[in-house]
């Protein structure tokens, strides 16, 4: 997430160099409707600082509470999906029951044949 934002500040960074540079405004009527969102959706959080102001201290904390084991809840959740996804990849999994057989390449057996002739001459 980091990264999308940090990029998607860059982006807008830019695209503001290149609009002072060219003299040019893209979208100004898409861009004078973000600016009334993001006005009304201030004044919003401002009221709804105000109210929570008034909620007493003992029901923020039970509602931290509860937000707390929801959380707690859906981590669990994707951890036991994870594990059930790593059981159905083994089960699907065509190296479960993996057993070595010998190359049917002449020259993939000669290379082990030396292979183990020099593992059992530098053991000695």
């Amino acid at each position: 997430m980091f990264v999308i934002s940090l990029i998607g500040l860059v982006g807008l960074f830019g695209l503001k160099q290149w609009e002072a540079r060219n003299g040019r405004t893209v979208a100004p009527e898409f861009r004078e409707k973000l600016d009334a969102w993001a006005l009304h959706f201030k004044d919003l959080l401002l009221a709804l600082r105000v109210d929570i102001e008034k909620v007493p201290p003992e029901l923020l904390h039970f509602a931290r509470s509860v937000l707390h084991e929801v959380v707690l809840l859906v981590g669990w959740a994707f951890h036991f999906l994870a594990q059930q996804a790593h059981r159905l990849a083994d089960l699907v999994s065509h190296k479960r029951n993996f057993i070595r057989r010998a190359p049917r390449s002449e020259f993939l057996t000669k290379i082990m044949r030396h292979k183990e002739g020099e593992d059992q001459g530098g053991a000695s």
